[in-house]
């Protein structure tokens, strides 16, 4: 039976972070101040297993999801994930199973992944400047990595492959155009997401957020686009096309355009507990009942009294008080 939340929004899109752990500490998601050497992460009997995570999907899909997306932390750390995708990929229902990553990782693991069954891939990648992209992730890993790895992938066939930028303005919004630039023409799709309050640990500020107009008025500037209509309902990227041909970009506005009147997202932490919207403050454990021995209709039921109440409108209502207010880290749940 599909759900339907307190706002008419049905559930299609489960994101599920496989682990908490990352080999990157990103200053807007893992800054090294929080996550440093004596962070405490989950330890691997507290994180689903590959088998507890395929009956929830499977129950999933059941209520509406059609579309699964992979994330960590990193979720390339997860040890022989390649054999979770080949059981996703067996799951009926799910019609779009893709893996966000930052790319670290791919160059060796982005043929075994599409053999698995991967069908796309997003990559994290926020600037093309070694030093700015260095201090950004903060454990001094070059942009060549990256790049290397959105070769791979290319070439193993994940595709379309989507290019995501998170620009913060003073750290990494000098190098828009120059990004637009490097990644016009090759397939890939580039996309813009505006710096966001997620968590409580980045430090974030409003003032830091370059809005999706300024971004897209700084392209335009040199790229003339159009607008292209949306592929599905509640996709999350505005999607424009250059005029010349040369393939298009997205961006993605939740501070300056909200757009929760049309999520249909819900999200699995690696330990099982489940998110009904990315700025929560707490989720819903799954965990304890996939390990107490409940049966298929009480995951069912469950999901179904959360989804049924959910109410999740934070980007629409963002406050001074909300935005202070304690909330899930990033890294947890995968953005």
């Amino acid at each position: 039976m599909k759900l339907l939340d307190t706002m008419h929004r049905p559930l299609r899109d489960l994101r599920i972070s496989v682990t908490d752990r990352c080999n990157f500490r990103c200053t807007y998601c893992m800054p090294a101040d929080v996550f440093g050497k004596d962070y405490v992460f989950l330890p691997h009997s507290q994180i689903l297993t590959f088998e507890e995570i395929t009956r929830l999907v499977r129950l999933f899909t059941q209520h509406g999801v059609q579309k699964v997306r992979i994330t960590g932390g990193e979720p390339l750390v997860r040890r022989d994930l390649e054999k979770l995708i080949a059981m996703l990929r067996d799951v009926p229902g799910v019609d779009d199973l893709t893996l966000t990553t930052n790319g670290s990782l791919l160059k060796r693991k982005a043929r075994a992944l599409k053999e698995a069954g991967l069908k796309r891939i997003t990559v994290s990648l926020d600037s093309l400047r070694d030093d700015v992209f260095k201090a950004m992730n903060d454990v001094d890993f070059p942009v060549s990595g990256v790049l290397e790895g959105i070769e791979a992938a290319a070439e193993a066939g994940l595709s379309p492959i989507k290019i995501n930028m998170v620009v913060q303005r003073g750290v990494n919004d000098a190098d828009i155009l120059d990004m637009a630039s490097y990644f016009r023409g090759t397939g890939h799709i580039l996309r813009f997401i505006e710096y966001m309050d997620v968590g409580t640990t980045n430090g974030w500020r409003l003032e830091q957020v370059v809005s999706a107009g300024e971004i897209l008025a700084r392209i335009e500037g040199t790229y003339p686009l159009a607008r292209v209509p949306s592929q599905y309902p509640g996709e999350v990227a505005e999607r424009y096309r250059y005029l010349d041909g040369a393939g298009e970009i997205g961006i993605i506005s939740s501070v300056s355009q909200p757009f929760c009147g049309a999520c249909t997202r819900a999200r699995l932490s690696a330990e099982g507990k489940l998110y009904t919207c990315l700025f929560a403050s707490s989720g819903h454990d799954f965990r304890a009942l996939l390990r107490s021995g409940a049966s298929d209709e009480d995951l069912s039921e469950f999901l179904r009294s959360l989804w049924n109440a959910r109410a999740d409108r934070y980007s629409e209502v963002r406050t001074a008080e909300m935005s202070a207010a304690p909330k899930v880290e990033m890294s947890y749940v995968g953005g």
